[in-house]
């Protein structure tokens, strides 16, 4: 049996580093590319704007907030998006006409574009109003595979993946549930 230490990790330096990378994404529009405020990720901009690639960040943590995932994850679904948008017009427009009505909220609400609202419970405000369209079911969507059915995040969620490949659950520890916890 496999024991978790659970304690909470957390030191001053942690907070505030953590706080400033969701936070604050840096883009450097005259090259297209996105960096993260702890330039622990990086990705280009194909088919939507660098600005409007950064919402698209903030928006996906703010969807599926998860203090333990880097934006890295985030942003590798963006970045599919994005890929999808560069070969549909389509897909284009939906990605940039939502992020300016999502501007277009937060500018009516708060007087700044939707990654300078400050408070999370003010984004998602915003995001539960327009949570029916297709803009919203669009990124949410991608966002379900592409954080959770990817391997990389498995670990930090706890999870030891698959187990038909191992023999199943019965060889390990079916009743064995400390994760879920």
């Amino acid at each position: 049996m496999r024991v978790l230490d659970k304690r909470v990790k957390l030191s001053r330096r942690g907070v505030l580093s953590a706080g400033s990378a969701s936070l604050v994404v840096m883009t450097v529009a005259s090259s297209g590319m996105i960096v993260g405020a702890d330039c622990a990720w990086a990705a280009m901009a194909k088919a939507v704007k660098p600005e409007s690639f950064a919402t698209l960040v903030q928006m996906a943590r703010d969807i599926y907030p998860h203090d333990r995932l880097a934006d890295k994850y985030y942003a590798k679904v963006i970045e599919g998006l994005d890929g999808a948008a560069a070969k549909s017009e389509d897909d284009k427009k939906l990605l940039e006409g939502g992020v300016a009505d999502l501007n277009k909220a937060a500018q009516a609400a708060h007087k700044t574009d939707y990654t300078a609202v400050g408070w999370e419970a003010d984004r998602v405000a915003l995001l539960k109003a327009m949570e029916s369209s297709g803009f919203f079911q669009k990124i949410r969507g991608s966002l379900v595979t592409g954080i959770y059915n990817n391997p990389e995040v498995w670990p930090i969620f706890g999870y030891e993946g698959a187990s038909a490949e191992e023999g199943g659950y019965i060889s390990r520890g079916f009743d064995d549930i400390n994760w879920l916890s």
